[in-house]
């Protein structure tokens, strides 16, 4: 029951959202039915997500979090895929990278006893990894995918003068990480100066210590810089393969009518 009036104690919020839906429509941006789908999703899988990790804090055993975070890990591959469905083994590719990333940045955490090996922070650090890791998959794969498509004549030019695969596509990467990860890096420059992260505001809010919030914002920052770094070039790196033959020839893209 607590948890009841805890989540509809947020409704009175709705007004706000009813802003951005008189806005859609005076503006005729065609927004209203994302708007409804996007707020009762998130109402729902937000309620769930909450009763679920709730249980898992009662057990409290790091096999239940590992399979936890495996799902999410899953989950952030098939939305990536979905993005990027004209590149071969998008999922495969995406829950790779998402995986490693999360791996590679937890165990960090743990090894260096930064974070106790506890669900009650592995979850919620976890999901910050998974989900900023899904978006750098889903931004390198599709910029990958759709400038590929848009320079094939430059591409292939490349290869006929004798450029290997790696070599023709090496400004189409590039350009792809760079959008990757600017926002993010952007995001880490102006942080305390422009806008205070949400983990940081949150503990404030709870009535943590000001300087403890700043503690684990600092992590979080850097965690996230390593392991969005971490997804996106090995998306990047794996992706652009999916363009071209073991002998170095352009396959045809997929938007190529």
């Amino acid at each position: 029951m607590a948890g009841l009036q805890t989540v509809g104690s947020a409704l009175p919020t709705l007004g706000l959202v009813a802003v951005a839906v008189l806005l859609s429509l005076y503006e005729r941006l065609d927004l209203e039915k994302d708007i409804g789908v996007a707020l009762i999703r998130s109402f729902v899988q937000l309620a769930a997500v909450g009763y679920v990790i709730d249980y898992i804090f009662g057990l409290d055993t790091l096999g239940v979090v590992a399979l936890l975070l495996a799902g999410m890990v899953l989950f952030a591959a098939w939305t990536s895929a979905r993005r990027a469905g004209d590149v071969r083994n998008a999922f495969l590719i995406a829950a790779f990278a998402v995986g490693v990333a999360a791996v590679a940045t937890l165990g960090l955490l743990l090894a260096l006893r930064i974070v106790p090996a506890t669900a009650r922070y592995l979850i919620p650090l976890g999901g910050m990894v998974i989900g900023n890791s899904m978006n750098a998959a889903s931004l390198t794969m599709t910029r990958i995918r759709d400038d590929v498509a848009e320079q094939e004549l430059k591409v292939e030019a490349a290869l006929a003068l004798g450029a290997t695969s790696r070599q023709a596509v090496s400004p189409i990467l590039k350009t792809a990480l760079q959008r990757a990860l600017i926002p993010l890096i952007d995001a880490t420059k102006t942080t305390g100066i422009i806008f205070l992260p949400g983990a940081m505001v949150g503990m404030i809010i709870a009535g943590a210590d000001p300087l403890e919030a700043v503690r684990l914002q600092i992590v979080v920052l850097y965690m996230l810089l390593g392991s969005v770094s971490i997804a996106a070039i090995l998306v990047g790196t794996l992706s652009y393969r999916s363009f071209f033959t073991p002998h170095h020839q352009l396959r045809t893209t997929q938007n190529k009518t």
